[in-house]
């Protein structure tokens, strides 16, 4: 139930004992200042690798094809593997777990890529018609992605980098539906995308239709590399054993043969940052905890001083009917405002901070390397205020209960 007269005493402790109360504050805002100021780091850390970590889905598998290096069903080692696009459709289908499936060949060798008197170095790529369910960090700046009928037509249409259209096309020029030549082979630009990861480097790619890449510039049909990703509720490691099992009795390679063909599991990968962050966060709330614990144990310290230089009046209270819950109630509420008023300054303030080096990196232009958007979610937010709530009541909870067992007499009698 509300009592004014109880907010007043409260108010009126405060006042007397200002410096004290300010000393005893500050330690659990600095606690909840330095728990969200350097959750929001960790998290702005998380942010920036991640954004860096890779331009395919986390559940993506790349499969390579290598040399043998033991022999078997007398076939000699060193045999150069060839895989074919027979390969893919058996895969395709007798692999359970497969959701998305994309072989990608490029060009090889040095050669300019030219448009209207401009030329670059620039790599390009054949890719199959679910490629962009795989490779999925792309954004496209104008135009679209190439899509099932390139593919199934062998289209000669192409999507280009950034980098590709600030080389090869003047600036404010049209690009969409314009023509660069590749290899003596005229190509319609229908996008032009942009992927920051890794450092941009994919900006200076072009991508064509794998079909039309096949028809146009690899006539032996073979295949460099492919990718799936697994369906949900299918575990990455088992299929990609099994996509490898089945490649290896196909080419007749021994089954310990780790070299005749390559693989990159994302999901490994994934995890594996994933748990380095997950330690990262424990470290920040350990050290975030501790820093807050020791201004909770600051009020402990303080309501027991409180507590005792109030003895004769809690005796006076306790001698004229008080009840032992009034007096443990009026210390522990005392402790609770002083926690979370301290705490919620804090954390408004880290937050606020957060939001600053936000703007910061914004007006630098949004790349500070491995560090980008620090933030703290609501979840956080609320369940730091939740601790703080508790802390305020623990540490008033010793010298609320040493409060309440002051008898009327010995207080009286105390100087």
């Amino acid at each position: 139930m509300f009592s004014i007269d109880k907010w007043e005493e409260i108010f009126y402790t405060i006042r007397q004992n200002k410096l004290r109360t300010f000393l005893t504050a500050f330690g659990v805002f600095w606690g909840i200042l330095m728990l969200v100021m350097l959750l929001g780091a960790g998290q702005g850390l998380q942010n920036g690798i991640m954004a860096d970590f890779s331009p395919d889905a986390v559940n993506s598998i790349w499969f390579m094809r290598g040399k043998t290096s033991l022999p078997y069903k007398g076939m000699p080692p060193g045999r150069s593997i060839r895989l074919t696009e027979e390969d893919l459709t058996s895969v395709k289908n007798n692999i359970d777990g497969i959701e998305y499936m994309s072989p990608e060949n490029w060009l090889r060798g040095s050669f300019n890529i030219k448009h209207a008197g401009k030329s670059g170095p620039f790599t390009v790529y054949g890719v199959g018609k679910e490629y962009f369910n795989i490779k999925i960090n792309q954004n496209y700046l104008d135009g679209r992605r190439l899509n099932f009928f390139d593919n199934i037509e062998a289209r000669k249409v192409c999507i280009i980098g950034e980098r590709v259209r600030d080389i090869l096309f003047e600036e404010g020029a049209p690009v969409l539906d314009q023509y660069i030549n590749i290899k003596d082979v005229n190509f319609k630009v229908v996008g032009v995308f942009k992927n920051d990861v890794w450092g941009g480097q994919f900006n200076e790619r072009i991508y064509i239709p794998y079909a039309t890449f096949q028809n146009s510039f690899n006539p032996s049909k073979n295949v460099f590399l492919f990718a799936i990703t697994v369906a949900p509720g299918h575990r990455g490691k088992k299929v990609e054993q099994d996509v490898m099992d089945l490649l290896k009795a196909r080419h007749t390679v021994a089954p310990d043969d780790r070299e005749a063909f390559w693989t990159h599991n994302q999901e490994e990968d994934y995890n594996q940052v994933m748990g380095l962050f997950t330690g990262i966060k424990g470290l920040v709330w350990f050290v975030g905890m501790g820093t807050l614990l020791a201004g909770i144990i600051g009020i402990s310290n303080i309501m027991i001083i409180i507590v005792k230089d109030r003895t004769k009046e809690i005796g006076i209270r306790k001698a004229i009917g008080a009840t032992p819950w009034s007096i443990v109630s009026m210390i522990l509420l005392e402790s609770v405002f002083i926690t979370a008023i301290a705490g919620y300054i804090g954390l408004c303030l880290g937050v606020f901070m957060i939001e600053g080096i936000n703007m910061l990196i914004d007006s630098s232009g949004g790349d500070a390397g491995f560090f980008r958007r620090p933030e703290i979610n609501l979840n956080v937010a609320v369940t730091a205020l939740i601790i703080l709530v508790m802390s305020g009541a623990l540490a008033g909870l010793v010298p609320a209960i040493k409060a309440s067992k002051v008898k009327p007499i010995e207080a009286l009698r105390s100087e």
